[in-house]
């Protein structure tokens, strides 16, 4: 059930949305990007600190897991109340206050987050 929520929380952005997003290939720019900032969506609030770590909320079960940079991607591995929804890595792309993570290297799902 948790999964079909997520996913449903995943929006599919327009190619016009997406022209304005600026993929970024190198940890430093996205530590940058991240640093001190929330990443909000409805219902989700998640922080990334610089040392690998991922904390938060979703719904109004707990969001952890840990972040590395490789080869140009952000790779987590991902909890969700308890439950491992494993490790990825994704291609992310960031515009003003708005960052988006792709799944499977660019090649999968997108979910849009705030940087507040």
């Amino acid at each position: 059930m948790r999964m079909m929520i997520l996913a449903a929380m995943a929006v599919a952005i327009s190619g016009a949305a997406k022209a304005e997003l600026v993929k970024v290939d190198d940890q430093q720019k996205f530590v940058t990007a991240v640093a001190g900032k929330t990443l909000t969506r409805p219902w989700v609030k998640i922080n990334l600190t610089p040392d690998g770590r991922i904390e938060g909320r979703g719904l109004r079960w707990d969001v952890e897991g840990t972040w590395s940079w490789k080869d140009g991607y952000f790779c987590r591995d991902l909890f969700w109340g308890g439950d491992p929804l494993g490790y990825n890595c994704q291609e992310v792309q960031v515009h003003g206050e708005r960052i988006l993570f792709t799944s499977d290297r660019g090649a999968g799902d997108s979910a849009e987050f705030r940087l507040r």
